[in-house]
């Protein structure tokens, strides 16, 4: 295992987060800085860093109902005051030697916190702020405990994608060995393997990164695909996690022995590993949904394959080509491959609400760049902006109001909502009427995903070499083409499949077996349910990450998920290891069904509950497996201090 010590000094020199350097620009180079920035944390991060709380001035707090739009809705006049105050701090900032005030009081961060959000009660958000700030670089979520030396114990992570590397970096500074088994032959997961044209981030980068591992040189306000898979990889490399991973290595079964208290793991070559603990790192969108249900599948005689198995030696170039799926994946790479094929048809089933973000394929405007780097816990105090803006900010936008009775909207809120989403639509398809009306939803704003868009959808289906086909009328698909609804045999070269994953079969195709040879899978029956996304009864030792109900749809990042996930499993060992309660633990068959009552009834009073529109957020038997229908607050009250009596210890 890699030296804690020498992990830590390289991190000093790696990518990500930098030290504040000081500012010796100009005045009339930073008023032209100022242009680039950022507004809605500019005054938070300010009195954060001078201790000025006179700067937080009632007339320039953003209105919390417009956070989401640029700029968090703040007026012009409102923004030439604000970098107007901001030039003035800065230059006497600069003047003074670039010196930081001690770290404000409690009070003090609560009323900044207060300010940046437009005025909500933040006083239990602080603890958690604190850690997400990470404004001097501290990791807050590190183990708190070590291995205690001559303890044998060894985990076992399947998976080198976000999460598993999460897991491996926890179990590194906790002095526990692990292995991790990667089916591919390179980290990264979903950044890996998802290469198709226009793939990125619909989260903002600041955002969807580790806590921990911070960047101020983001080239993007959304990271494409080889930008994130390379912050993994550097994130394996500078944590010395790439020796431990054992790659193009596939887990086929996992088996609990009782009598050791350990899980025999068969890899796909028949080797058997054996493991004190087994950590699933394996995600929710990590196997490619095919529409296998249609009439013909597979007869297709020419190039057919998914977005996530992009065929990078098929040449589109002038062929005709169809995209089954309308979907996140579907919308991003439909755009980029248009303006190259000679035709294009996109067969639809149900449109997506999409979030106007004018910046989403823009790169990150060098002033904006130099503020993150010059401005100390400007980037930090944006990450959180961010993080309200996503999370428990947006929430009530799709909480249902019981005695509203719209079935296109499930609040007075969620139909300003989709009022304000129509006016995009409407001047999106101007001049277009046919496709306004096949790509206006008619669910509410929530109810499946939504999709980011700078105007690119719009445009790309006016174009003439697009035709858009509505209403997912496929009779079959059959050698030489696709037949639609109306029973017109369309010819084309290739077909790619823009259909999901199969996010609901969770730890498939793995086979796992617990006590008294109870197979998960048959235990789960396709409904797939765990205590806060983590442990299942009667599988001691076996954690999930990104698990069942831990999917995010309007609030917040996966990577926070992972980070809240990861804390509990250690946690969680911690029991074992540091407080030496057993070799095994198992959450209680009561705190489990428990928590899930709880869940299910939750989730029926979300948009994505209520709603029948089909989504990927609901499996088989219509049970929303899948998302987390509290507040991001609450999932890390409930990861970072659980309670030893909820669990059962052996050994």
């Amino acid at each position: 295992m890699a030296d804690p010590t020498e992990v830590t000094r390289s991190f000093t020199t790696s990518p990500f987060i930098k030290e504040i350097e000081p500012i010796t620009v100009s005045d009339d180079e930073l008023r032209a800085i100022l242009l680039e920035a950022e507004l809605p944390p500019m005054l938070p991060a300010l009195a954060y860093a001078t201790g000025d709380m006179s700067l937080l001035r009632d007339d320039l707090k953003p209105d919390p109902l417009l956070f989401a739009m640029p700029q968090g809705g703040l007026t012009e006049e409102q923004q030439a005051t604000i970098r107007e105050i901001a030039l003035d701090v800065l230059i006497r900032f600069r003047d003074g030697g670039c010196v930081p005030a001690p770290t404000p009081s409690e009070e003090d961060v609560q009323r900044i916190m207060e300010f940046a959000v437009g005025g909500a009660d933040m006083a239990a958000y602080i603890p958690l702020l604190e850690e997400e700030l990470a404004h001097r670089g501290e990791d807050r979520r590190a183990p708190t405990w070590t291995k205690p030396a001559g303890v044998d114990f060894t985990v076992l992570i399947i998976g080198a994608g976000m999460s598993g590397l999460l897991a491996a970096r926890r179990l590194q500074q906790a002095g526990v060995d692990f292995v991790i088994c990667e089916k591919n032959d390179d980290v990264g997961g979903t950044w890996y393997e998802n290469q198709y044209p226009g793939c990125r981030v619909d989260n903002p980068n600041h955002n969807y990164s580790y806590s921990f591992a911070q960047r101020h040189d983001w080239p993007y306000h959304f990271s494409t695909q080889p930008v994130l898979h390379q912050y993994f990889r550097d994130i394996a490399e500078v944590f010395s996690l790439r020796e431990h991973i054992r790659f193009s290595t596939e887990v086929s079964s996992a088996t609990w022995d009782e009598s050791t208290l350990t899980w025999s793991v068969q890899l796909d070559g028949g080797e058997i590993l054996t493991a004190n603990a087994v950590i699933s790192a394996v995600g929710q969108l990590n196997r490619p949904n095919y529409p296998t249900s249609i009439e013909g599948f597979g007869d297709f005689e020419g190039p057919a394959f998914h977005s996530a198995r992009w065929r990078h030696d098929v040449d589109l170039a002038g062929k005709r080509v169809a995209c089954i799926g309308t979907g996140a994946s579907a919308m991003q790479l439909i755009p980029e491959i248009a303006p190259t094929v000679g035709e294009l048809l996109v067969f639809q089933r149900t449109p997506a609400w999409m979030g106007p973000t004018p910046e989403y394929h823009e790169a990150v405007p060098e002033g904006l760049k130099w503020l993150y780097g010059h401005v100390p816990s400007y980037a930090e105090w944006n990450r959180f902006c961010i993080f309200w803006r996503m999370g428990d900010g947006s929430i009530a936008n799709v909480t249902v109001d019981p005695e509203w009775n719209d079935p296109e909207s499930v609040s007075a809120v969620n139909a300003f909502m989709k009022e304000m989403l129509i006016e995009y639509l409407k001047v999106e398809f101007d001049g277009r009427p046919d496709l306004l009306e096949a790509c206006t939803p008619h669910y509410p704003p929530g109810a499946k995903r939504m999709i980011r868009d700078n105007s690119v959808w719009a445009s790309t289906l006016k174009r003439d070499n697009v035709r858009l086909l509505d209403g997912g009328a496929i009779q079959r698909i059959t050698p030489k083409g696709i037949v639609d609804g109306d029973g017109v045999e369309h010819e084309i070269d290739v077909l790619i499949y823009g259909t999901g994953f199969t996010a609901s079969k969770f730890l498939t195709p793995m086979k796992v077996v617990g006590r008294d040879g109870v197979d998960l899978h048959e235990h789960w029956a396709g409904d797939a349910r765990a205590y806060l996304g983590v442990t299942v009864p009667g599988f001691p030792n076996l954690f999930c990450l990104y698990g069942p109900n831990t999917n995010i749809v309007v609030n917040g990042s996966i990577v926070y998920f992972s980070e809240c996930g990861v804390r509990l499993i250690m946690n969680l060992l911690g029991f074992l290891l540091a407080d030496g309660r057993g070799r095994a633990i198992d959450v209680r068959k009561d705190v489990h069904d428990e928590f899930n009552e709880k869940v299910d009834a939750e989730n029926g009073r979300m948009a994505w509950g209520v709603s029948s529109v089909n989504s990927w957020y609901k499996n088989e038997h219509g049970h929303v497996a899948q998302n987390w229908p509290f507040t991001l607050l609450e999932y890390w009250q409930r990861t970072s201090s659980p309670s030893a009596d909820d669990y059962t210890f052996t050994g």
